[in-house]
């Protein structure tokens, strides 16, 4: 078995958020509903460029958001994504070696620009999304490096990169690459939307080759056609080796075998800006597993993680997460 040279290795879409604040009736005239993502194409993208106000622009996108936090917490990582050519795509690319996370996808040459979310944030913190998938779509199974994937103790794969065939087609490459070297394989479900759009196939691959599932609570309840957290919780004990399932300020229940452990969420003075908390919960739970924590501390540091990226604008840590971990006893 190949020695592991990384704590986890991301799979997902490769993009540029750009972070404007707004009121309820921008969404509304707008037609969007609060709270979800929603895919747009490169003319609404521009349209809509053009009518919100200052913004902050940084490279983000929802694995490579984890991969930020991992790399924050002093974790080992890398990350499989494509970009274009453009001055996005290059930021991009500087941005996510910069804080030290390894990315080597090649820049795509086939026309379309490096993927945009436009997100907007009302006053009271939670993040409506607009995606134009650009260049991330791209993304097939030649992308998929075996040797990375056999050196990564996990690799987390992103649900929202379900929306492409060739992507799709790329996770199931990597889980199984990741299964014969008895490797972790570990995804998120992103966004109830995209549960919606792909619940069989979520279904399958949870039951064929996920060990880690990560989902909120309207996900998880979305995945099984449930209206109940509890009957959904039941559902993926049976199904997952261990499911992380977030609820927001009421925390998250982590469920493995026969063991239910309820974390709370770690409190904050304001919620400026939602956008990121799930993905840093991730990376906080995922960094403990892989450090060897138990599972208990594992939630603790997602929800240190999650708590310290909605208390600032933008979906990436401001502090090291690493140092904020050892002030709050949860690393040495």
């Amino acid at each position: 078995m190949t020695d592991t040279a990384y704590d986890v290795a991301g799979i997902g879409n490769a993009i540029v958020d750009i972070i404007a604040r707004c009121d309820e009736a921008f969404l509304s005239n707008h037609g969007m509903e609060k709270g979800f993502m929603q895919l747009i194409d490169a003319k609404q993208a521009d349209d809509l460029y053009g009518h919100i106000g200052t913004a902050v622009e940084q490279s983000g996108g929802s694995a490579a958001n984890s991969c930020a936090g991992i790399a924050s917490f002093g974790g080992s990582c890398a990350f499989i994504g494509r970009v274009a050519g453009d001055p996005f795509g290059k930021i991009f690319a500087h941005d996510i070696r910069a804080i030290g996370v390894e990315y080597d996808t090649p820049a795509s040459n086939a026309g379309l620009p490096t993927a945009r979310c436009l997100v907007l944030v009302t006053p009271d913190g939670e993040r409506t999304m607009n995606t134009f998938l650009g260049a991330s779509t791209q993304l097939g199974p030649g992308d998929v490096d075996g040797e990375l994937i056999a050196s990564a103790k996990v690799t987390y794969l992103e649900g929202y990169l379900f929306d492409k065939p060739e992507a799709k087609a790329a996770f199931h490459r990597a889980a199984k690459l990741a299964r014969a070297a008895g490797r972790k394989v570990a995804l998120t479900l992103s966004d109830a939307f995209c549960v919606d759009r792909h619940r069989e196939d979520f279904l399958s691959l949870v039951r064929g080759g996920v060990d880690i599932l990560f989902a909120n609570e309207t996900e998880i309840t979305s995945l099984y056609r449930m209206e109940n957290f509890d009957d959904a919780a039941g559902a993926v004990r049976a199904e997952c080796e261990i499911a992380v399932l977030t609820r927001s300020e009421a925390g998250a229940v982590i469920v493995s075998g026969n063991d239910t452990i309820k974390v709370p969420a770690t409190p904050v003075e304001k919620v400026e800006d939602a956008t990121g908390a799930g993905d840093l919960y991730a990376a906080g739970f995922l960094h403990g597993l892989t450090s060897g924590q138990s599972l208990e501390t594992c939630g603790k540091l997602g929800a240190l993680a999650a708590s310290e990226v909605i208390s600032h604008i933008g979906a990436r840590p401001e502090v090291s997460l690493k140092e904020l971990a050892r002030a709050n006893g949860l690393l040495g």
